[in-house]
């Protein structure tokens, strides 16, 4: 059964507009099932970049490639296209003769410079994430929710994540098989192959180590001490991890340079549930880092860009959203009291004055409190979306 994802209505608007519409996302989140459901009524083509024929055609005779594989009065899916040399002129040149490309990549590479300098006015990108939780409980066909069947569901979804493949299985070891596999491949293909990386067991040993460490600040001279291994190393790691959708950097959000840490991000993983694979730890808890990941992830795939606050002398937010004018501090408690705030959502609120502020959490009850004139709203991830 497909499942309708929550960017369906913005794949509406810009299909119509754009030559290229260009979907991003981790490998089996979703974006070659999402593509041919949108041309299943239509006549189409699609082309898989894994094959040598179909890359090779492209990159060495564009024009034949065309003349091969394309026609005018129908869409093409061109999967896994960052596989390609050179694929921003080709497309440039598809795009100008008139034809509709619909492309797919798991690698940030397509949207490097190289590729989309090309492109400007000519493509719309838009970024796929595994299942949401709204789209974990459509998949579940469950239309009535309480705060018992929210807690259940997230619950699940954190510790196994929302590749689809994952969610339509209900044998959990079958589920632990795949996010393994999904992993594996990742690592072998995405990562390893694409960015040129050779000592596996070595960009296996940081993996586990992000893992660990998920929400904390992220010191390139702690891991090198303690990983033995060079800065360069984990710089190079960390950018292919994140190009290849596995993690994600979130910077610190800053106005006072003298009493706010500026320069360190703090690292995530885009999925719980692959997180936990690298660690081959599938524990059905709650932990405080592993829910803060969650929650990072519904924001993500919220499609809200998100800082963190830290101060020199210790005070913290787990997450600050920059909405045009508005700043909004967002902190995540396992279980949260409607009548008790945070001595740095406190801090924060008396810094920057905001009018809103939330505390996100999973066993606590829903409330709201003024803090000054900023209104703090204690609420579950799910209810978020509506109030944000």
């Amino acid at each position: 059964m497909y499942i309708q994802r929550e960017i369906q209505k913005k794949f509406e608007k810009i299909k119509k507009v754009y030559s290229i519409v260009a979907m991003v996302g981790a490998r089996q989140a979703g974006k070659t099932t999402f593509l041919k459901e949108n041309v299943s009524a239509s006549d189409y083509s699609y082309l898989l970049f894994d094959d040598p024929d179909i890359k090779e055609l492209f990159e060495n005779d564009i024009k034949s490639f065309e003349s091969q594989y394309l026609a005018k009065n129908r869409i093409s899916v061109l999967d896994e296209i960052h596989y390609c040399s050179d694929a921003g002129q080709k497309l440039k040149y598809l795009a100008d003769s008139g034809y509709k490309l619909w492309i797919t990549s798991s690698s940030e590479m397509i949207l490097g410079e190289k590729v989309l300098s090309f492109l400007v006015g000519r493509v719309s990108i838009l970024k796929l994430y595994p299942f949401s939780l709204s789209e974990f409980l459509k998949s579940k066909n469950q239309k009535v929710v309480s705060d018992k069947i929210i807690k259940r569901a997230i619950l699940e979804h954190m510790t196994y994540g929302g590749y689809p493949k994952v969610i339509t299985n209900k044998d959990i070891e079958l589920k632990k098989i795949i996010l393994r596999d999904i992993y594996t491949t990742m690592i072998l293909k995405d990562v390893a192959n694409t960015f040129s990386i050779s000592d596996i067991s070595s960009l296996e040993k940081f993996a586990k180590y992000i893992s660990y460490n998920i929400g904390n600040v992220f010191s390139y001279e702690n891991i090198s001490n303690n990983l033995d291994m060079p800065f360069q190393t984990i710089k190079k790691y960390l950018d292919a991890m994140e190009k290849s959708h596995l993690i994600i950097r979130i910077l610190p959000f800053y106005k006072n340079k003298l009493k706010e840490i500026v320069k360190q991000p703090k690292i995530y993983f885009i999925d719980n549930g692959l997180r936990n694979a690298v660690l081959n730890d599938f524990k059905s808890e709650v932990y405080g880092n592993v829910f803060e990941n969650y929650v990072l992830t519904e924001l993500l795939k919220m499609g809200k860009t998100l800082k963190y606050w830290r101060t020199k002398a210790g005070a913290e937010v787990d997450f600050i959203l920059e909405d045009g004018l508005e700043t909004i501090p967002i902190e995540v408690k396992i279980n949260a009291k409607p009548n008790k705030v945070e001595k740095s959502l406190k801090s924060f609120i008396e810094t920057y004055n905001p009018k809103k502020a939330f505390v996100i959490t999973y066993k606590g009850k829903k409330g709201e409190i003024k803090v000054g004139n900023c209104k703090v709203v204690f609420t579950n991830i799910l209810e978020l979306k509506k109030l944000i």
